[in-house]
C-alpha cells in the first residue's frame, strides 16, 4: 500500500524546526540505524507518544537541515522497523513530506503511547524525557513503568499489618452489614482477593475498609488548601493552614468533597450586585475527588492536593495519566488503574462512582449546564491535575462572533458546538436576533439544509 505523501511549505519547515526536540518531537538523519531509532520508538511509546521525523539533520540553517530521502523506497528499512516494532499495525501512523523547494522525502512518524511497555531492539526499555531517550535497566524503574501503565497495580500489594486492620474494623463491619449481611468479613475478602498470602492485607483492603488507613499508607490522604488570591498559591496568600483529610477511600470522597464545598461557599466576588456568593456545581466537585482518589497511583509517596483560588479550583493527584489514556483521548477512553478499587467501592448502596467511568464526563456535562467553562486536563510531572474554573462562558452571541473573526462563515451545527446549546431552534433564535442587527447575514443562493451566516454590515471586530 502506498504511502501518503504530503507538501509541506518552507514555513511549516521553519516552524517544525523552532520547535526544536522536545519531550514530544525528535528528529533523526536518514542514515540512523534500525537499532538506534528502535530506542526512540520504545522510549516515545513507553511515555505520552510523540513525533518523529527521519531525514532531518540536528544542526544548519533549514535548507541544510533538509536531508530527505532521495525516494520512497529509499526508505523501506526504517519503515519495516516501525512495523516490527508495532506488529499489530496500531499505535503508530506515518507519511512521507516533501518540499516544492528542497529535495528528498522526510519520512514523518506519529508514535501513540501504548497500553503496554516496549523495549527497543536491544532488548532495553527506553523512556523519553524532555530531549532525551533514556534507558530504564533498574528494577525499580521497570516496575514504575509498569505501574505507569496499568500493567501491575500497586493496590495489589501487600501491606505489613495485621489483618485484623480489615477483617474486625468498624469500616468493614458497617459495609458488610449494609451491603453483605449473609457474608462474613474474613472469607468475603479472601475471596475478593485483598487478604493474600500468610492472610496479608493487600493495599485496596487497607485503603477502602481500614478505620484509619494512612496510618499504614501515611501519603494516601488529601490535603486541602485555600489561597486568597486568583493568580499563583504562595504561602503569603494561604489562608490558614492546610486541612488534612483522612479515613478510608468511601469516608475520604465524603469528607474531601464536602470540606471544598464549605470553603468555597464562604467566596465572594465583586459582580454587578456588588458581592456575590461564588458556587460551581456539586457534581463537578464531587467527580473530580473521586476520579482523584480512586485513579491516582498510591505507589507514590504524596497527597492528593486540593487548592481553593477565588476563581477556580485544582485537583493535583498522584501518578501519569495509565495506559494508552491521554488529556486528549481522556473523556472517550476507559481504563482503572485501581480496577479491585474501583470495582469494590461501588459496592457501596451510596457509591461514590454511581456512573463508572463517566466521571469526568459528568463534571464537564455539570459546568456546561451553568454555563461554565470547562474543566482544563493537564499531565505534570508525575501527576495529573484537573481545574474547575469559575469563568462563564461568552453570551451565545459573543462565541459567534468570535468565530467569525477566524472563519469565514457559520452554521446551525457550528453555533451549538461552540456555544454548547443543544436546541437547534434555540440557535435559530439568536441567528434571527443577529441578523435583525445586522451583526450577521444570511450567505446568498444556498439551500435551505446548507443554510450559512457570515459578518453582517454592523459587525465589530
Amino acid at each position: 500500500m502506498a504511502i501518503e505523501i504530503t507538501t509541506i511549505s518552507d514555513s511549516q519547515f521553519a516552524d517544525l524546526l523552532e520547535r526544536g526536540e522536545g519531550h514530544f518531537l525528535d528528529f533523526k538523519a536518514k542514515e540512523v540505524s534500525p537499532a538506534k531509532l528502535t530506542k526512540a520508538l520504545s522510549a516515545f511509546a513507553n511515555a505520552d507518544g510523540g513525533e518523529l521525523f527521519i531525514g532531518v539533520l540536528n544542526s544548519g540553517s533549514p535548507p541544510k537541515r533538509w536531508s530527505g530521502f532521495a525516494s520512497a523506497e529509499a526508505a523501506n528499512s526504517h519503515i519495516q522497523t516501525f512495523e516490527q516494532f508495532f506488529p499489530l499495525g496500531t499505535h503508530f501512523k506515518y507519511q512521507f513530506l516533501r518540499s516544492e523547494r528542497y529535495s528528498g522525502l522526510l519520512l514523518h512518524c506519529e508514535i501513540l503511547k501504548t497500553p503496554d511497555i516496549r523495549p527497543a531492539s536491544d532488548g532495553i526499555f527506553y523512556l523519553r524525557r524532555g530531549a532525551q531517550s533514556l534507558p530504564q535497566t533498574a528494577e525499580e524503574q521497570i516496575s514504575r513503568l509498569r505501574f505507569n501503565k496499568g500493567i501491575t497495580s500497586y493496590e495489589d500489594h501487600i501491606v505489613k499489618v495485621d489483618v485484623e486492620e480489615v477483617t474486625n474494623s468498624k469500616s468493614i463491619l458497617e459495609f458488610m452489614l449494609a451491603n453483605i449481611p449473609t457474608a462474613e468479613p474474613l472469607p468475603w475478602l479472601k475471596k475478593q482477593q485483598l487478604i493474600v498470602e500468610e492472610d496479608r492485607p493487600t493495599v485496596a483492603a487497607v485503603l477502602l475498609y481500614s478505620d484509619e488507613p494512612q496510618a499504614a499508607l501515611p501519603k494516601a490522604g488529601i490535603k486541602i488548601y485555600r489561597y486568597q488570591t486568583s493568580g499563583s498559591g504562595t504561602r503569603d496568600t494561604l489562608v490558614g493552614n492546610p486541612l488534612s483529610i483522612e479515613g478510608n477511600l468511601y469516608a475520604l470522597v465524603a469528607k474531601a468533597v464536602q470540606t471544598t464545598i464549605d470553603l468555597v461557599e464562604k467566596l465572594s466576588v465583586v459582580g454587578t450586585a456588588g458581592l456575590e456568593k461564588i458556587s460551581y456545581p456539586r457534581e463537578s466537585i464531587h467527580e473530580v475527588i473521586t476520579n482523584a482518589v480512586l485513579h491516582r497511583d498510591y505507589s507514590l509517596n504524596d497527597d492528593i492536593h486540593i487548592r481553593i483560588y477565588d476563581n477556580r479550583i485544582e485537583v493535583q493527584s498522584p501518578g501519569v495519566l495509565p495506559a494508552h489514556v491521554t488529556v486528549e483521548n481522556i473523556l472517550e477512553e476507559r481504563f482503572a488503574r485501581n480496577q479491585r478499587t474501583v470495582r469494590l467501592i461501588n459496592k457501596y448502596e451510596d457509591p461514590p462512582n454511581k456512573d463508572v467511568g463517566e466521571g469526568l464526563n459528568t463534571a464537564f456535562e455539570a459546568m456546561r449546564k451553568l454555563k461554565f467553562r470547562d474543566p482544563i486536563i493537564e499531565q505534570l510531572e508525575g501527576s495529573v491535575r484537573v481545574t474547575l474554573r469559575h469563568e462563564k462562558l461568552a453570551s451565545p452571541e459573543e462565541s459567534i462572533c468570535d468565530y467569525l473573526k477566524s472563519n469565514s462563515e457559520i452554521n446551525n451545527s457550528k453555533a451549538r458546538e461552540i456555544t454548547f446549546i443543544g436546541s437547534e431552534n434555540s440557535v435559530k433564535r439568536i441567528f434571527n436576533k443577529m441578523l435583525k442587527s445586522k451583526i450577521i447575514e444570511r450567505i446568498p443562493d444556498r439551500p435551505q439544509a446548507k443554510t450559512g451566516y457570515r459578518k453582517g454590515s454592523n459587525f465589530r471586530a
